[in-house]
């Protein structure tokens, strides 16, 4: 069952930015791409540990500020070494303003390796 939880206003995400939220026990990178489209991921790069929504966010890919890992913010596949391991991605929808994201059923997508 989805347990959408209200994380940011629309408004506090401008399109191109990525933003650290918190849902429920989890620390989000919260984006807003390029294209319109919102994604969340784990904000704790796999790599070192760097703040994902500390990061850069082109063209939907959140750069770790430390070491500049690159993922996919609606996957959570690793885009770009040094980071080889993928993070958490999870649903994203906007109700009347508000973006909501559903902690309850994390993406992971497939290691390869």
């Amino acid at each position: 069952m989805s347990e959408f939880v209200p994380v940011a206003r629309e408004d506090e995400v401008p399109v191109g930015e990525v933003k650290v939220v918190h849902a429920q026990d989890k620390s989000l990178a919260l984006g807003h791409c390029e294209d319109g489209t919102w994604g969340a991921i784990d904000n704790v790069c796999t790599h070192d540990g760097g703040v994902l929504g500390e990061g850069e966010l082109e063209e939907c890919l959140v750069e770790c500020p430390r070491h500049g890992a690159r993922f996919d913010l609606l996957t959570g596949e690793v885009r770009a070494l040094p980071a080889v391991f993928p993070v958490n991605a999870y649903p994203v929808r906007i109700v009347n303003g508000v973006v909501e994201v559903d902690v309850s059923v994390p993406t992971k997508p497939l290691e390869i390796g």
